[in-house]
Formats: structure tokens, C-alpha cells, sequence
């Protein structure tokens, strides 16, 4: 009786959309399922081709969203951009976990080196403030190294970095991190 049934649907449907008419949208599978008559559901084949089209475009605006990309966002966009680079004579700020974890690696590159000098000032004491965790990290001085930190004069387009040292690693990736050297800060860096 459910086999007679489904065929009878699908005939229907043949010949309906061979004149243009509505096509069932219920399929075998469903009547088959429900052990009992179906009721067809009937939608014209316009709306069933713009159902299809928006499904596709939706799609694909997923799949581009969610493409990765090889380059990285632009981290300070906007006014806070633009105030490294006025002030400070820098740009492409970052903070990275190294070493498994044990080192948050700053990174900066110095667009003018007048300014960034106090970033290099071996005098200054830079740290590194997560609060989350509620640490302050600081620059380790090694005994054969001396600071890991460079400390020399600052040159337009080179890039610097300094290492603070993250001891039972309380930083963790996803943080959002204050870096303070001197009368510089940087609030809300996230670490990679």
C-alpha cells in the first residue's frame, strides 16, 4: 500500500511540474516513515529554485567567513593605531607565548627611532600585567646573556622584541595584557 502510494506521489509530481504546475515537496523516505497516507505539500518551482539560490549564496558567505587567512588582522585599527605610530614611532605590536609557555615574547617594529627610544632604554624596567592572572611579569636576567631584551639604539623598519618571563605559566593564550616600559603602556594586547 505505502510503495502504491509513492508511486502515485511521484507520477503526480511528473506531471505537474511537465505543465509547470506545483511539485511535492515530500519525499518517499518521509511517507514511508510515517507509515500512513501522506499529505502532499505542494510549492511552486520558482520558490523552490530562489530557496535553492539563497541556501547557495549563504553557503558560500560561510565558507569565505570562515576560510583562514594567512595574513594577520590588523590588531590596532583605527585611532589606537595611530596613536602608537604618532607618539611612540611604532607599529605591529604583538605579544606571542614561546618556549611552551615559560616566555611571553613582546614584539614592536619602530617607524621613527626618536621616539621609540624609551623602548629601548636599557635603563627602564619593562613588565608585562595580566589581570586575569593578577601577575606581573618581568625581563629575565641570565648570567652569560644579561637581559633577554635589545636594548640597542632603535632603527626605522627593524623590528625589537623583549621576553618576560612566564614561570608556571599563569599568562595563557586568548589573555588580554598590559605592557608598561617607562612612560609607554599598551592595554589590551592579546597573547598568541
Amino acid at each position: 500500500m505505502i510503495r502504491q502510494t509513492v508511486f502515485v506521489i511521484s507520477l503526480l509530481g511528473a506531471a505537474l511540474s511537465a505543465q509547470g504546475g506545483a511539485v511535492p515537496s515530500t519525499s518517499p523516505n518521509e511517507v514511508e516513515a510515517a507509515g500512513k497516507p501522506a499529505t502532499v505539500k505542494t510549492t511552486s518551482a520558482k520558490t523552490t529554485t530562489a530557496k535553492a539560490a539563497t541556501a547557495k549564496a549563504a553557503k558560500a558567505k560561510t565558507s569565505a567567513a570562515s576560510a583562514k587567512s594567512r595574513y594577520r588582522p590588523d590588531r590596532f585599527a583605527g585611532r589606537a593605531g595611530t596613536y602608537y605610530k604618532l607618539v611612540w614611532g611604532v607599529d605591529s605590536l604583538g605579544v606571542k607565548t614561546v618556549e611552551s609557555g615559560e616566555i611571553i615574547r613582546f614584539s614592536y617594529r619602530v617607524l621613527d627611532p626618536d621616539k621609540a627610544r624609551t623602548l629601548n632604554d636599557e635603563k627602564v624596567d619593562p613588565s608585562l600585567i595580566d589581570p586575569r592572572a593578577g601577575v606581573s611579569l618581568v625581563v629575565p636576567s641570565l648570567e652569560k646573556v644579561g637581559k633577554l631584551r635589545q636594548s640597542q639604539p632603535p632603527e626605522e623598519g627593524k623590528a625589537y622584541w623583549m621576553a618576560f618571563s612566564n614561570k608556571g605559566r599563569l599568562v595563557k593564550r586568548g589573555d588580554h595584557v598590559n605592557v608598561v616600559i617607562g612612560n609607554f603602556h599598551a592595554d589590551g594586547l592579546v597573547v598568541d
